[in-house]
């Protein structure tokens, strides 16, 4: 039979682990998510742009491709090749991007500033392509933000954030069937976080309610 005092020792642990993914007070008196201090690049990106809402074409389809060439990997990792990634796909212009050709696909795979993975640059390609052809239903603007929750989380631990959700679904299954790749629950739900369409700040975080969304 285990001890009383085992018992209590595993509780204290789980009360401890609980409290270290609870948002992280910093030298400057903020607190923030517990992924945003372990980097500089990581906390810039929280504390700037992690949340606020996007809104625009080009936007839109950077944050994308961007979480596209994430899977499978940090993003941090994404992060840190973001400016090599901007220059290699002409400023993700999907104009520009949905031209590429042959060529162009061996020219991304020899950028070592960026993911050289050949199926996730053939989806930016086919991808942009699908953002040109959204222009007739309205535009990817509108697509991806009719798929904003009626409510957002309130996380109080990082593992309180979801990562995915059938908004999420929702949004995957209606980007796949207009052609988009790469674009499963996960990554969507991603994208949602990036962009604002839900706040899993957590609750403590200074940057809480930046999306403008509140439980």
């Amino acid at each position: 039979m285990t001890s009383t005092i085992d018992q209590q020792g595993r509780a204290a642990a789980g009360r401890d682990a609980a409290a270290a993914r609870r948002a992280v007070i910093g030298e400057d008196g903020a607190g923030r998510c517990p992924w945003a201090v372990t980097h500089p690049l990581n906390q810039g990106y929280h504390d700037t742009e992690w949340g606020l809402p996007v809104h625009g074409e080009r936007e839109l389809f950077e944050r994308i491709t961007l979480e596209a060439f994430q899977a499978g990997l940090s993003w941090l990792t994404i992060l840190a090749k973001r400016p090599a990634f901007r220059a290699a796909f002409d400023g993700f212009d999907p104009v520009a991007v949905a031209a590429y050709g042959d060529g162009d696909i061996e020219r991304l795979l020899d950028e070592p500033g960026i993911v050289r993975n050949r199926a996730k640059i053939v989806a930016a390609r086919g991808n942009a392509r699908a953002v040109l052809a959204l222009r007739e239903q309205g535009g990817l603007d509108r697509l991806i933000w009719s798929h904003k929750p009626r409510r957002t989380p309130a996380p109080l631990t990082a593992g309180d954030v979801p990562t995915r959700t059938p908004d999420s679904e929702a949004l995957a299954r209606r980007l796949r069937s207009l052609g988009f790749s790469f674009v499963g629950p996960t990554t969507c739900y991603a994208l949602m976080e990036a962009i604002g369409l839900v706040d899993t700040h957590l609750i403590g975080c200074h940057r809480r309610g930046s999306s403008g969304e509140h439980v």
